[in-house]
């Protein structure tokens, strides 16, 4: 079997920042299988492909993926392990046909991806496999580039981290870099409003929402935050200024 399966990056949102790379290994494949986190949902993956690669005559494979929590270590939810292994068989039974399969993914493959998900088990269950990784653009450098804000200089120390963790962490994070990336806010805005208050770093924080879409918010003062914002929000809290 010759076939190969690409787990490729799209970036955050904006199609424009699909790497060209990425825009070769979508076109050169016949075969999409997409993400998504409902059954009756739609994919944001595949919404950022379809902007730039023209895909008639392709195959579309719509995989669930359940929306859980997963903490490295530890074994995931049933229906989490079952997603997987159903969205394996899908993979693999596409690429034994003799068709190179694409696998886009937000932002880069490797920062909260479920594309390394999928490549664990799929390597699990077949090690020969060929896979090949296409970084993408992520949404901590999309939120940066809207917000004039860099990540890093000098000899600042960087953190990024789930939001949903537990406050002790968080808050020892909080303390310990120069800048910290929040990912997976949306659910726990309100504590981490009260917390970032409590560590006098609110004036440091800005949120951006749905970074590289549309859509796009940014929200410089969080003391101001009324509203419920999206899913694909993140925080970026820089200690030091320019």
């Amino acid at each position: 079997m010759n076939s190969t399966l690409y787990i490729i990056g799209v970036g955050p949102g904006d199609p424009e920042l699909l790497t060209l790379k990425a825009h070769n290994a979508l076109n050169a494949c016949t075969v999409i299988a997409t993400p998504k986190g409902s059954k009756k949902g739609s994919s944001t993956a595949l919404s950022i492909v379809e902007q730039a690669v023209e895909l008639t005559g392709k195959t579309i494979l719509e995989l669930h993926f359940p929306m859980r929590k997963i903490r490295m270590g530890e074994n995931p939810d049933e229906k989490v392990q079952k997603g997987w292994q159903e969205a394996a068989q899908t993979v693999i039974r596409n690429l034994d046909a003799g068709n190179d399969v694409a696998f886009p993914t937000l932002g880069d493959p490797a920062i909260y991806s479920t594309g390394y998900y999928l490549y664990q088990t799929i390597t699990e269950i077949r090690p020969d496999i060929k896979v090949v990784f296409v970084p993408g653009i992520s949404a901590l450098s999309s939120c940066s580039a809207a917000t004039a804000i860099p990540i890093c200089l000098g000899d600042d120390r960087l953190a990024v981290i789930p939001a949903t963790f537990s406050s002790d962490t968080l808050k020892e994070t909080l303390l310990s870099f120069d800048t910290i990336v929040l990912m997976k806010v949306h659910k726990v805005i309100d504590e981490l409003k009260e917390l970032l208050s409590d560590l006098d770093l609110l004036d440091s924080a800005v949120l951006v929402e749905k970074t590289g879409m549309r859509e796009e918010k940014i929200y410089p003062d969080l003391s101001k935050l009324t509203e419920t914002i999206h899913y694909f929000s993140t925080i970026i809290v820089r200690k030091q200024p320019l």
